[in-house]
């Protein structure tokens, strides 16, 4: 039966539907041609008749058309009546077409039951009798053409309902628009941080005419301002007035204005507006004003700020690492001079004295340079699970002794707190900074607390990623930090304390450090009433260690004693460091073979590939990196070991450096290089078998 549509119709159409109706169909299916040449002969009259000779093909036929009553042949080759008739039942256009079976065997009751329970409405039994097979059909073809013509009537008189009501709904549309237009204009200027005012173009400047969105900016409804005509300046803040004058007394001159300025609200505080307008001559006699716009754009000072702020920290942070980078570099070549300088047996005490003043001069530059990549957050951070309440012993045997009497210091982190996912060196390290801050901001004494709480966000701040963390809060009762350079603390080099007292770098550092572990550094303060500092760690989905594992970083492998050391290529294109490293390796037994840059390592490599056992290279170099030497390297000898020395301060592109190449970072520590070459050549013998 064909569906009518759901969509209201155009008028051509309807006139289509009304006044053509669907000529009835019946589809016969029938594997014997002579049975349907005698069915579209009895049937003819009574409507179309489409004759097949297979299910399928009957199927196919439905896919496309739809008709009135389906004779089917209960017997066929490939799909018989029955299943024909059960896959007619299922699709949802011919689920409710009717079907009579026609069959010239099956008069059996239990066969009868089955084409029923198939769906069959009717049986005709070959042969058939012409006039019962016309009279059947005859009446399911009424009764579909009376549903057809039923839904046509239905059709159009829904047109001439909706043609009758089209003019009086057209009218109330046009009615309902017209209000909402001005409802929706109401509303927009209501929610908007805006709002118009027109005002004379003569001191006291006084407000004519203001919208409602006045209130939502200030606190104050328009009949506030309208009724008292100095009340607009009165709440200028004292600093723009005389701003604000100028520019409304230029506007006669200009013809338009902008200006910018702090404006008391109904609540006390202070709200940045942006007040814009044009001069509106008079006409008629009406005095000239001023119409414009004034807009709050507090919000928007304060993203811009922000932003540059932002910009500015990240300006100094790649400052601070190229500089990092060459002190590196520089302090490499100082520490390794030393170093050679000890060992020369003709030097005496004083010259030795000399020397290690030279080396804890140096060391402290070291100090300094990992202080300065620890705010650029291109440290090298090894953070692990720790547990924060097994600190407490630490902590309190470094800070303690230095605090002084005057000064109280409490640690409150107990096992309640969830474990960190943290260096924990540099936290430590971040702790005593900001402890010692705190001391220095009591000179007269007080108390510094140690606390932490567990915290989860759902919703992301600026400056964190949605998730667990655990927050630790260094307090104290000191001076506190004025609102005004609460901003500039965690800047590198700024520091209140006199000169000669202080870097400027402790919480600087401690800011990078928390940026690049994923965390945040937060702070506030009340000048005279003390400072709170929090650290937000990110939670470790690890178990934690009972405690902090110490390290001996001075220790060095002895596995080769009695075995004849590995063969060297060492790579550097710093001409001083690489002669200096070279002689160190060469004072421990190394056979040390050098190159000035990457490129000269690859020749020495494809020209003597089993000259040096393991090499020893810079990472940043000119053209071609440590990390291209090694790969060369490898692509003849597979597991080839390698050293990378680097004093580059983005850690970052080294991280894909491969795993079993070991890192040792700038100044070197001679114990740590040979540690890893030995370690390098060992893992190296391992791999190969």
């Amino acid at each position: 039966m064909q569906k009518q549509s759901r969509s209201r119709p155009r008028k051509f159409e309807v006139v289509e539907l009304a006044n053509t109706p669907a000529k009835a169909r019946i589809l016969a299916v029938d594997d014997d041609e002579r049975n349907l040449l005698a069915i579209n002969e009895v049937l003819s009259p009574v409507a179309e008749v489409v004759t097949v000779q297979s299910g399928e093909e009957a199927l196919r036929r439905l896919l496309k058309e739809d008709f009135a009553v389906i004779l089917l042949d209960v017997l066929m080759p490939g799909l018989d009546g029955y299943e024909t008739a059960a896959l007619i039942r299922q699709r949802e256009q011919s689920k409710r077409t009717p079907l009579i079976f026609l069959t010239a065997i099956n008069k059996e009751e239990a066969h009868m039951l089955r084409g029923y329970d198939a769906g069959a409405v009717d049986y005709v039994f070959k042969p058939f009798d012409p006039t019962m097979l016309r009279s059947k059909v005859a009446v399911f073809v009424e009764l579909h053409e009376k549903t057809l013509e039923i839904q046509h009537q239905a059709i159009a008189q829904q047109a001439l309902l909706a043609k009758s009501l089209q003019a009086e709904r057209q009218k109330l549309e046009a009615e309902r628009s017209l209000r909402m237009a001005e409802e929706r204009q109401e509303a927009i200027l209501r929610s908007l941080p805006v709002c118009f005012h027109a005002r004379a173009a003569d001191p006291p400047f006084a407000a004519r005419f203001v919208t409602r969105g006045v209130e939502r900016l200030t606190g104050f409804p328009p009949e506030r301002l309208t009724s008292d005509p100095r009340f607009g300046l009165s709440r200028v803040h004292p600093e723009d007035l005389s701003k604000v004058r100028e520019a409304l007394l230029g506007v006669k001159v200009s013809g338009s204005y902008t200006c910018e300025f702090r404006w008391q609200c109904a609540d006390g505080q202070y709200r940045i507006f942006l007040d814009q307008g044009i001069l509106s001559k008079g006409s008629d006699g009406r005095r000239p004003e001023i119409l414009g716009t004034l807009l709050d754009i507090t919000e928007r000072r304060a993203l811009e700020d922000q932003l540059l702020q932002s910009q500015r920290l990240d300006a100094v942070g790649k400052l601070t690492g190229g500089l990092a980078h060459d002190f590196n570099n520089l302090l490499a070549t100082v520490l390794s001079g030393l170093g050679l300088l000890e060992r020369n047996p003709a030097l005496d005490e004083q010259a030795r004295k000399v020397v290690e003043l030279m080396r804890h001069s140096a060391k402290q530059g070291v100090e300094l340079v990992t202080r300065m990549l620890a705010f650029s957050r291109r440290q090298n951070l090894k953070p692990a699970s720790v547990r924060l309440a097994a600190l407490e012993d630490t902590m309190s045997g470094l800070v303690a002794p230095v605090l002084g009497g005057l000064v109280r210091f409490e640690w409150l982190v107990d096992n309640s707190v969830w474990s960190a996912h943290i260096d924990v060196g540099q936290l430590e390290l971040a702790l005593m900074n900001l402890v010692f801050n705190a001391r220095d901001a009591m000179p007269s004494g007080g108390t510094i607390s140690v606390s932490a709480r567990n915290r989860t966000i759902g919703t992301a701040p600026e400056d964190l990623a949605p998730g667990d963390y655990v927050v630790v809060t260094v307090r104290d009762t000191g001076a506190g930090i004025p609102h005004d350079i609460i901003d500039k603390v965690v800047e590198p080099f700024f520091t209140t304390k006199p000169v000669g007292k202080g870097t400027g770098l402790g919480l600087s550092t401690v800011y990078g450090f928390m940026k690049q572990s994923g965390g945040a550094l937060r702070i506030h303060s009340d000048v005279g009433r003390g400072t709170a500092m929090e650290l937000w760690l990110p939670r470790s989905v690890e178990q934690s260690e009972a405690c902090p594992a110490d390290s001996n970083g001075e220790r060095i492998l002895f596995e080769a004693a009695g075995k004849a050391l590995p063969s060297l290529l060492l790579v550097d294109d710093s001409n001083g460091l690489r002669q200096l490293t070279a002689e160190t390796l060469r004072h421990h037994g190394f056979i040390v073979t050098c190159a000035a840059g990457g490129a000269e390592a690859l020749t020495i490599i494809e020209g003597a590939p089993h000259k040096c056992d393991v090499i020893v290279t810079d990472f940043a170099m000119p053209l071609v990196s440590g990390l291209d030497v090694i790969r060369f390297a490898r692509n003849l000898r597979s597991h080839w070991p390698a050293v990378i020395i680097t004093g580059y301060a983005d850690i970052d592109a080294i991280a894909n450096r491969p795993p079993d190449v070991p890192l040792v970072n700038k100044p070197i520590r001679e114990s740590e290089l040979i540690e890893s070459i030995l370690r390098a050549n060992a893992g190296a013998a391992a791999a190969s078998g």
